[in-house]
């Protein structure tokens, strides 16, 4: 029988923004593992394990196996989500329209997203802004999981 993952626990493995380490969906098991660029490259460039520390080496050896597993599945990275998307989508969700002119105009340029990060502040919208990537990052994973038929329990509310 084919686990079921936890829609809760999918979306915490992607809301992690890191650009050097990486996700996996054992979608046999259910189970996630996260490995870093450093033992990916390890496994790329064909290095010899024993030539790392001890503690490493058990890392680098799950790693080969993730890597060489059609049972895993790489997770979407941040790249993949489009939070600057997500972003102009609640700017542009705003009803007032002196406020949603304002937050569209802080997130043009460099320096976006710090300056959305003030604005939601200022306009106390915070928790708004929260519940709306929550929805937001919710239906994307749940997209994903139905793309590569994985089942899912609906347990994030």
């Amino acid at each position: 029988m084919t686990p079921q993952v936890s829609l809760k626990a999918v979306i915490d493995e992607i809301d992690v923004p890191s650009e050097v380490h990486h996700a996996y969906l054992n979608k046999r098991t259910g189970e996630f593992f996260t490995t870093g660029d450093e033992e990916i490259g390890i496994i790329e460039n064909g290095d010899a394990i024993e030539d790392y520390p001890e503690w490493q080496r058990e890392a680098i050896r799950k790693t080969q196996e993730v890597l060489h597993s059609p049972d895993f599945l790489e997770l979407p990275s941040k790249f993949d989500i489009h939070e600057y998307h997500i972003l102009e989508r609640f700017c542009s969700s705003r009803e007032d329209s002196k406020l949603r002119q304002g937050l569209l105009d802080c997130i043009r340029g460099s320096g976006a997203f710090r300056r959305f990060k003030e604005a939601i502040h200022e306009y106390a919208i915070v928790d708004d802004w929260y519940e709306f990537r929550h929805a937001a990052l919710r239906e994307f994973v749940i997209e994903w999981l139905d793309a590569n038929n994985i089942l899912y329990t609906a347990d994030d509310k």
